[in-house]
C-alpha cells in the first residue's frame, strides 16, 4: 500500500490534486450553465477523492483527505471563475444580467433554489445572521429563556426570509433557529457534540479541525467554526461564565462548563494555529465501582478491595496518564466516604462530584490584570487544614502542595486522596518526591521518602490501553522503608493475554496472594476478615 510522505505534505497534496482534477472536471462539463455552488463542488470532490484512493490503493488520513478536497475545490473554483461563460443559453444570459444589476439595496443574494439541506442552512445562516444581529439586542436576548428566544427568532427569521427571498423548508428553518440559539446562548458548533453522550472528549484545533474521542478512539468530526474569531468568541464565553479571562496577557486558562466538564483553553500567541479548546466531558451517568466492574475495568475482587480501602480510611494516591480515568476513579472511590464526615475538595477547576452532604469545594484563582490576587493549590491545602476536615481530596497534585498534602495525611486526616501523573506505582512515588522538592522545604531525599512512606497507604494505577479501554493495572501498597528505599507490594496487577476478533484486548487481573499490609487498619474498622476473604477468593 502507498502512504503519504509526511515530510512533504504540500508537494504530495499538490501532486494528488493534479492527478484527481480531471475526474472532478468531468462531473461539471459546463459549470457556468449549471449554476453550481462551492458546496456542490466540495461534495463531488469528496466522492472523487474516495474513488481515486480506492483505485490507486493509496492511504490518506482524514486530515490529508480534507486538505486534498480543499485544494481541488479551490483550484476548480479559481478556474471556473476565470473561464469565459459559454454563450447561447438562457441561464448564462440570466447570470450575466444578475451580475450587471446594482445590488446595493439587496444586502443578501438569493440562495440556490435547492442545494442540499445542510448546505442551504449554512448559506442562509451566513447571510442572515448579520442582519438578525442588527435587529436584536444581544445582551437582552442572552438573558431570555431558550424557549422564549426561540419563539422570537422564529418570527424574525420568517421576516428576513421574506425580505431576502431565501427559500427554506420547515425543517431547515428549525435547524437554522437551533444553530442561531446555540451561537447566542450556548457554545455554537460544539453544542451537538456536547449533547452526544457517546463522546467523551472534544478537541478544537483551530476553526476547521475539531476532533472527538468516542469509545477511546480519536476521530475528526465534521464540525467547523467560521474562523479564528469565532473560536475565540466561544473560548471567551466559557471562561467569563466562571469569572476568568482569556486574552493575550493571559493566553491559557483552565475552566469548567455548567455541567462540570473540564476545559483547557490556549490561544495565540502561544497557540500558533489559532485558539485551541480541549473539553473533557463530564459523564451524566454516575460511574461506580460496580459500573467499572461491568465494563471490565476492574475485577469483582479488586472492586471489593477498593471498597474496603475507602471505608477503612486508607490514604490513596491514584496514578495514571492523561485521559486514563483518574478523576473518574476518584469519584467512584469517594462514594465509600461516610456521610457523617466533613470532606474538603481542592481543585484547579472544580469537577469532582461527591454525593456526601458535608462537602466543601475549593477552587484556585488566577492572578488579576495587575498580577495580584492569585490563590494557588498550596494556599488552599494550607487553609483546608484550618477547616476541621475529616478528609482532604486534592483533584490533582502537581506542585509544592504535595508536601502540605503529605503532612495532612500524617496529622490525622486519614482517608485523604489525590491523583498524580505517572505510568507506574514506583514512578508515582518518584513523581511525588519531585513535587515535594518544588515546595522549597530543604528536606533531604530520605526525609521526603519517610514522609511518603508514612503518609500514603495505597497507590492505584489506571491506564488507557491501545484498544481505548481504561483499566486498573495495579493495586499496590507502600509497606515502609528499607534503608533509603521505599518498599512496596503489588496486591493485584493486570496483564494483557491476547486480543479478541473485534480488536479488544483480553486481560487477566492477577492476584499475587500477598497478605495486605493495611490489615491492621481494616481490623480497626472491623473489615479485616472481609479483606482476607476477598484476597483468598480471587
Amino acid at each position: 500500500m502507498i502512504t503519504v510522505d509526511p515530510s512533504q505534505p504540500d508537494t504530495t497534496i499538490a501532486a494528488l490534486r493534479d492527478r484527481a482534477m480531471p475526474s472532478l472536471k468531468e462531473k461539471f462539463p459546463n459549470a457556468k450553465t449549471l449554476g453550481v455552488t462551492r458546496s456542490d463542488v466540495a461534495r463531488e470532490a469528496k466522492a472523487v477523492v474516495g474513488d481515486f484512493l480506492a483505485k490507486t490503493g493509496m492511504e490518506l488520513n482524514l486530515l490529508d483527505q480534507r486538505d486534498l478536497v480543499t485544494a481541488m475545490v479551490n483550484t476548480f473554483m479559481t478556474e471556473f471563475a476565470a473561464a469565459p461563460a459559454p454563450a447561447g443559453t438562457a441561464q448564462v444570459a440570466a447570470a450575466e444580467q444578475a451580475q450587471s444589476e446594482d445590488r446595493s439595496h439587496d444586502p443578501v443574494r438569493e440562495a440556490p433554489a435547492r442545494p442540499s439541506s445542510r448546505s442551504s442552512v449554512e448559506q442562509a445562516k451566513l447571510k442572515l445572521q448579520p442582519l438578525m444581529l442588527e435587529r436584536i439586542d444581544t445582551s437582552a436576548a442572552a438573558k431570555l429563556p431558550r424557549e422564549d428566544l426561540s419563539r422570537d427568532l422564529t418570527v424574525l427569521l420568517a421576516e428576513l426570509l421574506a425580505e431576502t427571498k431565501i427559500q427554506l423548508n420547515a425543517a431547515e428553518r428549525q435547524e437554522l433557529v437551533k444553530q442561531l440559539l446555540d451561537d447566542m446562548l450556548g457554545l455554537g458548533p460544539l453544542e451537538p457534540l456536547l449533547a452526544d453522550e457517546t463522546i467523551s472528549e472534544i478537541m478544537v484545533n483551530g476553526p476547521y479541525h475539531v476532533f472527538i474521542e468516542n469509545k477511546g478512539k480519536l476521530t475528526l468530526s465534521d464540525v467547523q467554526f467560521r474562523d479564528n474569531a469565532h473560536v475565540q468568541a466561544i473560548a471567551t464565553r466559557i471562561v467569563t461564565a466562571i469569572g476568568r479571562r482569556i486574552d493575550e496577557s493571559s493566553p491559557l486558562c483552565d475552566a469548567r462548563l455548567a455541567d462540570g466538564s473540564r476545559v483547557n483553553i490556549i490561544i495565540p500567541p502561544l497557540a500558533i494555529d489559532g485558539a485551541t479548546i480541549t473539553i473533557r466531558k463530564f459523564s451524566k451517568k454516575k460511574i461506580t465501582l460496580d459500573t467499572m466492574t461491568k465494563f471490565g475495568s476492574v475485577s469483582p475482587q479488586m472492586a471489593k478491595v477498593l471498597r474496603i480501602a475507602g471505608r477503612c480510611r486508607l490514604n490513596i494516591l491514584i496514578s495514571g496518564g492523561t485521559g486514563s480515568g483518574k478523576t473518574t476513579l476518584l469519584n467512584a472511590l469517594s462514594q465509600m466516604i461516610d456521610h457523617g464526615e466533613r470532606v474538603v475538595t481542592i481543585e484547579d477547576a472544580a469537577e469532582l462530584q461527591l454525593q456526601q452532604p458535608h462537602v466543601v469545594r475549593l477552587e484556585t484563582r488566577p492572578a488579576n490584570l495587575e498580577g495580584n490576587g492569585e490563590v494557588t493549590m498550596r494556599d488552599l491545602v494550607k487553609n483546608a487544614l484550618r477547616m476541621r476536615p475529616d478528609r482532604i481530596i486534592v483533584g490533582e497534585t502537581r506542585g509544592g502542595e504535595a508536601l502540605d498534602m503529605l503532612q495532612a495525611m500524617n496529622t490525622g486526616h486519614d482517608g485523604s486522596m489525590s491523583t498524580v501523573h505517572a505510568n507506574r506505582p514506583r514512578e508515582a512515588i518518584m513523581r511525588l518526591e519531585n513535587l515535594v522538592g518544588m515546595a522549597s522545604a530543604n528536606l533531604s531525599p530520605r526525609a521526603i521518602r519517610q514522609q511518603i512512606a508514612s503518609a500514603v497507604d495505597m497507590i492505584i494505577q489506571v491506564s488507557r490501553m491501545r484498544d481505548g479501554s481504561r483499566r486498573i493495572t495495579y493495586i499496590s501498597e507502600i509497606t515502609g522503608m528499607e534503608g533509603d528505599v521505599i518498599t512496596m507490594q503489588d496486591l493485584y496487577t493486570c496483564e494483557v493475554t491476547g486480543e479478541s476478533a473485534d480488536g479488544k484486548l483480553v486481560v487477566d487481573f492477577k492476584n499475587h496472594g500477598l497478605r495486605p499490609h493495611s490489615l491492621p487498619k481494616a481490623a480497626y474498622f472491623g473489615l479485616d476478615k472481609q479483606l482476607l476473604e476477598t484476597m483468598e477468593s480471587s
